[in-house]
């Protein structure tokens, strides 16, 4: 059994904010391989999750706010705005579930932001046709257009 407490996410949190990409998950799954992902993802403010979508139909993902805050963003098929959620463990908005084939972004905008999700498993490496090219890569791009998403909160 693996138990969930302030301790853990206060840890992945500090681990979170010593990485590079500033971001830290724990896996409550086995295995990359296993059919049913749940992990904590630890996540800072200045990191960046490039939008991308999961197009296969059993990829939903669900998200749900353990500590900080987190903005959900949903783009259309050309990067436009379509919908964008506020999560905050402190306020009404706690979770969200986002069927696969859309594209999506999970921006942290508080330190120590940490939010459970689960998806099917097994785990496969983003195609060309899940990663947008309206999106940036990392880098300097990146940075700025993480800084224009953050204006969307």
């Amino acid at each position: 059994m693996k138990i969930i407490n302030q301790q853990l996410l206060n840890q992945l949190s500090d681990e979170a904010r010593s990485n590079p990409r500033l971001r830290k998950n724990f896996n409550i799954h086995p295995k990359d391989s296993f059919p049913a992902h749940r992990l904590l993802n630890a996540i800072e403010p200045d990191s960046y999750i490039r939008p991308h979508r999961h197009l296969d139909p059993m990829k939903d993902e669900t998200f749900i706010i353990l500590k900080g805050k987190l903005g959900i963003i949903v783009f259309d098929e050309d990067g436009g705005v379509s919908e964008k959620i506020l999560l905050d463990a402190k306020g009404d908005n706690v979770g969200v579930d986002l069927p696969s084939g859309v594209f999506h972004a999970a921006i942290s905008l508080e330190e120590g932001t940490v939010f459970f999700e689960a998806k099917a498993g097994p785990y496969l490496p983003l195609t060309d046709e899940e990663q947008p090219s309206w999106a940036p890569e990392n880098g300097a791009a990146a940075a700025e257009y993480l800084a224009e998403l953050k204006r969307l909160f």
